[in-house]
């Protein structure tokens, strides 16, 4: 079936044997998700074990020989550890030793709202009874080499079923967080999710903003955690299942306005705002965005941007001599970032003001049809380390691909010409290895020209920059002319 024991060979886990020998009389198990992980042969590091007889106490005493150990709480009865070879690692995950628990929902549904009691002699099933879901809940035995599913986890897994354990409205009722944890499994694992389970989901999905006092139940940054890990691992399935959840409409309300908010079908024929949203988040998976930018894990600031980059159509539309939608891309920015920050995606890793950036800029390519884009803006926008420049480029290109023409193929020329404005910049960067440094500073020109700070001094640096970027101006001397030159003629 699976071959847990070649696994747990690694050096990592020396420590295990000595555990082992130590006290006879241990039972020590392999648990939870990385059962799952490697019969699926998913790439983990969640490893967690439960020991049996031995007192915390006792286990805590010889892991602090073997390593670094913390207690992460008495009543639980965890243990955080980090075998001694590898402390000096930086990415190395701790290790999850506990005592079996029983755990004691207190109803409210809030997020680690639980009497959690540990008992080195508590069999093994029961510790398993209070697990979430049937693929969470199997144990691997170390001594015996055999595995310990009471809940039909395996199956489930071989099913691709989420499916809690027990009735899954009781065990929702314990904690709602649990509710969002298993559309986030449905997405990164590509299952579906049992028709009770989901039953119970859509059901249950209002008391995900139940408070107790002015706090929330379930902590946003909680939510925050499986509302981005479900959107990178698959975009489409987590648009899809937090809209038919209710998920959207009580953490994202806003977003629901897009749906049959209409668009110029000369321009839009795949359907509405939604739809397009759908299809451009779909379009970071298409063989021609693979084609462009090779395959690669995305970030969370290019999944949020194209979610949230069309959001403030809806708002902003107008009837004129056709739809339009005036500065929705601001609109959606400013929304978009209200929505983040009161969900603290911040808290997940998403860097809300670089998500801003990309949503309000999307709209760059529409903006310079006529003209060539100026070679400062190009260096601003795509050799600044501080602003995400590359994405820009695929939310541009899913989001160009996802808007059809009811008569021809999307219109790529717009992105196509400023890809070709990139590549000609790119060309001078290496010629000198980097965009050649700026020839000349704000101080150096008010220097030079013998005038105080000012508006023109920026003026003048960036028409300075402009012609040094194509290669018009090279030297010190120069540049000074230049600037002289053009002291009076700059409004």
């Amino acid at each position: 079936m699976i071959n847990l024991n070649r696994l747990l060979q690694q050096k990592q886990f020396a420590f295990l044997k000595r555990l082992q020998k130590k006290f006879p009389r241990a039972e020590v198990f392999l648990v939870g998700g990385i059962i799952r992980d490697t019969i699926l042969k998913r790439e983990s590091k969640d490893y967690d074990f439960v020991v049996r007889n031995v007192p915390i106490k006792q286990l805590q005493q010889f892991l602090s020989k073997e390593g670094w150990v913390d207690l992460v709480g008495k009543n639980f009865g965890v243990l955080k550890f980090i075998p001694k070879q590898f402390q000096q690692i930086k990415q190395f995950e701790p290790f999850d030793i506990a005592l079996p628990r029983t755990e004691h929902a207190f109803l409210t549904g809030g997020y680690k709202d639980f009497n959690v009691q540990s008992d080195p002699k508590l069999p093994i099933e029961n510790d398993l009874q209070r697990r979430d879901f049937t693929i969470n809940a199997m144990a691997y035995n170390i001594n015996t080499k055999k595995l310990v599913d009471l809940f039909g986890g395996l199956n489930d897994i071989k099913k691709k079923t989420i499916k809690t354990v027990g009735k899954s409205a009781a065990r929702f009722k314990e904690d709602y967080s649990r509710i969002l944890r298993a559309i986030r499994f449905a997405c990164q694992l590509g299952f579906d999710v049992e028709k009770q389970t989901w039953r119970a989901i859509k059901k249950l999905m209002p008391n995900i903003n139940n408070k107790k006092g002015e706090d929330f139940i379930v902590p946003r940054e909680t939510i925050a955690k499986d509302l981005v890990k479900a959107f990178i691992a698959d975009p489409v399935c987590a648009f899809e299942l937090f809209d038919k959840s209710g998920a959207v409409k009580e953490l994202m309300p806003e977003l629901l306005k897009m749906k049959r908010c209409p668009q110029p079908r000369n321009f839009h024929s795949e359907g509405d705002v939604w739809k397009h949203t759908k299809i451009a988040l779909g379009n970071l998976q298409s063989k021609k965005f693979k084609k462009e930018f090779g395959v690669s894990k995305h970030s969370a600031e290019l999944v949020f941007g194209l979610l949230l980059h069309d959001l403030g159509k809806p708002y902003t539309m107008i009837r004129a001599d056709r739809l339009r939608y005036n500065n929705h891309d601001a609109f959606s920015a400013e929304k978009g970032g209200e929505i983040m920050e009161r969900l603290k995606l911040s808290s997940a890793g998403v860097d809300i003001n670089k998500t801003t950036w990309l949503i309000s800029r999307h709209m760059i390519v529409t903006h310079t049809k006529r003209s060539a884009m100026k070679k400062t803006t190009l260096e601003k926008y795509f050799y600044n380390p501080q602003v995400p420049g590359l994405d820009l480029m695929k939310l541009m290109h899913a989001d160009i691909e996802a808007s059809i023409p009811y008569r021809g193929k999307a219109d790529f020329s717009g992105y196509n010409r400023l890809r070709k404005e990139i590549e000609t910049l790119n060309k001078t960067a290496k010629k000198y290895k980097e965009l050649p440094k700026e020839i000349l500073d704000g101080h150096e020109i008010m220097k030079a020209l013998n005038i105080p700070p000012g508006k023109l001094i920026g003026k003048l640096k960036v028409l300075l920059r402009e012609e040094q970027l194509d290669e018009r101006i090279s030297t010190r001397r120069e540049a000074l002319s230049f600037v002289r030159k053009h002291r009076y003629d700059t409004p």
